[in-house]
């Protein structure tokens, strides 16, 4: 385990702005909560998108409480619903992602403008992937977790230790983001039908009065398709039994480690770059 009471860098003394990029998810909210003391002059940003939990906006204030230092929400006039009336109602897609572009990336580069900014983001060191980064040569990113080596299990220690500990929503969703979001896997659905129903309920709505007769957010099915009584209990048995797998394969993980082993089990799908930091 990393000790994070130290952090050996001259990031602080960089000039030019300093934002973590927050997602309402626990590595983002580790890095925020891990550089506060270090970079007195950080920024903290929340791409609203408009859409998301309740629990990821109850995390997020929670998250500035402890910070004592305002969280900047963008896209205060312009949420999902704007974007889909100027795209004149076609829903997003894995395919045709624009919700991405216009409700994360571009936000972002506007409010930072032209300026140098070193942009913080929650990469850890024990994972295999890349967050988006901007185009924009005076936008740097940075992984400081990647950095100094730390791993699922710091940013675990960080959060307890904080007082933070995880979103509520990992109790049945392992990624933040849109409460319809298409990168969810089965079991997440089931969850958010469980948890929520009426943002089930209105998923559906957009799925029926916007996607047309082909669109559904899932890749298989629709949304009213996966809540029949029949087909909930067949997702609730087989993700259950990857469970029980990887309880079996790999004895002693933490239950957040389960969870997304079996939900990457299910569907190993990466999900958004941006949203799911």
């Amino acid at each position: 385990m990393t000790n994070t009471n130290t952090l050996p860098t001259d990031w602080a003394t960089r000039p030019g702005r300093h934002i973590v990029s927050l997602s309402g998810g626990k590595d983002s909210t580790a890095l925020a909560i891990y550089l506060r003391d270090f970079i007195p002059q950080l920024e903290y940003v929340f791409c609203d998108t408009h859409k998301e939990l309740p629990e990821t906006y109850d995390y997020l204030k929670r998250l500035e409480a402890y910070l004592q230092h305002p969280i900047v929400s963008l896209n205060a006039s312009r949420g999902f619903d704007h974007w889909l009336d100027m795209y004149n109602g076609m829903l997003p897609s894995k395919q045709v992602r624009w919700c991405t572009r216009k409700l994360k990336i571009e936000p972002f580069e506007a409010y930072v403008g032209n300026e140098p900014v070193w942009n913080y983001l929650g990469i850890r060191a024990d994972e295999n992937r890349k967050a988006y980064v901007s185009t924009k040569p005076t936008i740097t990113a940075v992984y400081p977790f990647k950095e100094h080596g730390l791993v699922l299990s710091d940013i675990e220690r960080i959060l307890e230790e904080s007082g933070m500990g995880l979103p509520d929503y990992y109790e049945w969703r392992t990624r933040s983001g849109c409460y319809f979001c298409f990168f969810q896997r089965t079991g997440e659905w089931i969850g958010l039908k469980e948890q929520h129903p009426h943002l089930y309920e209105l998923a559906k709505d957009y799925e029926r009065e916007k996607g047309g007769e082909h669109y559904t957010w899932r890749d298989r099915e629709s949304l009213a398709e996966l809540e029949r009584p029949e087909r909930m209990e067949q997702a609730r048995r087989e993700h259950q039994q990857r469970l029980e797998e990887e309880k079996r394969r790999r004895p002693g993980r933490t239950l957040i480690e389960l969870q997304a082993a079996a939900l990457d089990a299910e569907d190993d799908t990466v999900g958004c770059q941006v949203c799911h930091l």
